[in-house]
C-alpha cells in the first residue's frame, strides 16, 4: 500500500503541503498546546488503563468489555493520528507535512471513522442479545463471534476508504499548497486540488448510505427492540437494572454521532473549513477522552475490577518489598 501511494506522489507537482493549525489564534498558541496536551494525555491513560484492566481481570472477560477493549486501542491509535502533529505545530511552528504523509493520515483518520461506527453497532447487536435473548446470550455472542464482528469491523473499516484515498492520491496538486486545518481533512485537502473532484462526490453519493447510514440504521433498530423489550418489564428495578445494562453504550453513540454532526451538519459559511476546525478538534479529543470516564462511572463491573487490580498490584510490591 506504501508503494502505491508513493507510486501515486508522482501525479502531482506539489511535494508537501502547510498545515495551517490555528494560525488565526497566535495569541494562544501556547494555551492550546497546554490544553490539548493535557486533553491527549488523559485520554490516553484513561483508554490504556481500561485495555489494562479488561486484559488482567478474568472477570471482564466477556463480550462487552472485548468490545469496550477494542474501542479504546481505536481511540488510542485515531488521536495518535493527528494530535501530536496538531502539538507540534502549536509548539514549533513545524507545519509541513509530505504528499505521502498527508495521505496516509486522510486515510487512516477516515478510517478510524468508519470502524468506530462498525464497533459501536456490534456494541448495538451485543446488548440487543443481552436484554432481548438473555437465555440464549452465552451461545449467541460466544467468543467465535466476537472476535468475528471486531474483525469485520477493523478490516471493512480499513478497506472502505481506500477507493477515496487512491481517487485523491492521483488527483493533480498546483502550486497552492496550504491546507487551512490542523490536519489533512479529506474536504480540505480537495479545496487545493486542480483536479475535477466530481468523481469523488460520486463516490460519496454512492458510499455514504452504506458507510455511515447503515450502522446508524441497524444502531437505531437495535436500540428499538432493546426499549420495546425494557417497556415490557413490569417491575421498576428490573427495568432499572436492564437499561443500566445499556445506557453506557448509549451515551458514547450520542456523544459520538452529535460531534459528528456538529462538524459535518453546520451551515455552509464562507470559508466552512476554518468553522470546523475547532469542531473537529474537539470530535478528535472528546470521545476518547469521555468513552473511558463514561464505562468507568456507570459500570459497576468496571470499577470493582479497577480496585481488584490495583489490590492485587499493591499487594505484589508490598510482598517484593519484604522479600
Amino acid at each position: 500500500m506504501a508503494t502505491e501511494f508513493m507510486n501515486m506522489v508522482n501525479h502531482s507537482s506539489v511535494r508537501e503541503f502547510l498545515l495551517l493549525g490555528f494560525s488565526e489564534f497566535l495569541e494562544l498558541q501556547l494555551s492550546l498546546f497546554i490544553l490539548f496536551s493535557f486533553l491527549y494525555l488523559m485520554a490516553l491513560l484513561g483508554n490504556l488503563l481500561v485495555i489494562c484492566v479488561v486484559c488482567a481481570d478474568r472477570h471482564l472477560h466477556s463480550p462487552m468489555y472485548f468490545f469496550l477493549s477494542n474501542l479504546s486501542v481505536l481511540d488510542i491509535f485515531s488521536m495518535t493520528i493527528t494530535v501530536p502533529k496538531l502539538l507540534a505545530i502549536l509548539l514549533t511552528q513545524s507545519n509541513t507535512i509530505s504528499f505521502t504523509a498527508c495521505i496516509l493520515q486522510m486515510y487512516c483518520y477516515m478510517s478510524c471513522v468508519e470502524i468506530e461506527y462498525l464497533l459501536l453497532t456490534a456494541m448495538a447487536y451485543d446488548r440487543y442479545v443481552a436484554i432481548c435473548d438473555p437465555l440464549r446470550y452465552p451461545i449467541i455472542m460466544n467468543k467465535r463471534i466476537c472476535v468475528l464482528l471486531a474483525a469485520v469491523s477493523w478490516i471493512t473499516g480499513f478497506l472502505v476508504p481506500l477507493p477515496h484515498t487512491i481517487t485523491v492520491s492521483e488527483f493533480s496538486f498546483c502550486d497552492f499548497n496550504v491546507i487551512n486545518h490542523f490536519f489533512c481533512e479529506i474536504t480540505a485537502v480537495l479545496k487545493l486540488s486542480c483536479t475535477d473532484i466530481s468523481v469523488i462526490q460520486t463516490m460519496n453519493f454512492i458510499m455514504s448510505p452504506f458507510t455511515a447510514f447503515t450502522p446508524f440504521l441497524l444502531t437505531l433498530i437495535s436500540y428499538v427492540f432493546i426499549i420495546s423489550t425494557i417497556l415490557k418489564i413490569r417491575s421498576g428495578e428490573g427495568k432499572s437494572k436492564a437499561f443500566s445494562t445499556c445506557s453506557s453504550h448509549l451515551t458514547v453513540i450520542a456523544l459520538l454521532y452529535g460531534t459528528i454532526m456538529g462538524v459535518y451538519l453546520q451551515p455552509e459559511s464562507g470559508d466552512s473549513v476554518k468553522s470546523n476546525k475547532l469542531p473537529s478538534a474537539m470530535y478528535i479529543v472528546t470521545p476518547p477522552l469521555l468513552n473511558p470516564l463514561i464505562y468507568s462511572l456507570r459500570s459497576k463491573e468496571l470499577n470493582v475490577a479497577l480496585k481488584r487490580v490495583i489490590s492485587r498490584k499493591s499487594m505484589l510490591l508490598i510482598k517484593n518489598h519484604f522479600k
